[in-house]
């Protein structure tokens, strides 16, 4: 009996510290970061349903989480990469007021670099340029759904371009 206990009590003290050796390598005390986890910091017994339910509240009502990851700031760290399917759409989120206007004029920065990432090799952007102003509305009505509406509505309109096709293709 008095054996069985010591294996029992040396079984409990083992868990025991391999529990706290996970807690001290995972430090997390809610959800992730961002605006939320900033605000509600202090807050004691952070692992708490209240606390993480006010954090990711906050996070939810306010969008932070997105910026803080993308930007690297309240809180959040980043290695700077997105992964490459996503970068079209990160970008057209990111800028999707100044992609509209500049897709109204045929030309500017945001859509430059909205071409580089699309693929369009630099001989082609004008064709690219020109195909985003004469599909404007079309493009800025399925962008009302979502900026990914717009990439991909954009994305169809390329497919049926005579030089864009072929870049279209070739993701």
């Amino acid at each position: 009996m008095m054996k069985r206990l010591a294996i029992i009590s040396m079984a409990i003290t083992f868990a025991s510290f391999q529990a706290a050796v996970v807690m001290a390598a995972n430090p997390d005390t809610g959800p992730g970061c961002g605006l939320g986890k900033l605000a509600w910091s202090d807050y004691k017994n952070q692992k708490n349903i209240a606390p993480q339910v006010m954090m990711a509240t906050t996070n939810g009502t306010f969008g932070s989480t997105t910026f803080g990851i993308s930007s690297g700031t309240s809180g959040c760290t980043n290695d700077g990469q997105i992964m490459s399917e996503h970068k079209v759409n990160a970008f057209a989120s990111l800028n999707f007021e100044s992609l509209a206007q500049d897709m109204a004029q045929g030309h500017g920065e945001n859509l430059t670099s909205l071409a580089t990432l699309m693929g369009v090799p630099t001989e082609h952007q004008p064709e690219f340029f020109a195909l985003t102003q004469d599909r404007y509305v079309t493009l800025m009505q399925a962008g009302e759904t979502s900026p990914v509406a717009m990439i991909k509505a954009l994305n169809d309109a390329m497919a049926g371009h005579p030089v864009l096709a072929k870049v279209s293709m070739a993701k």
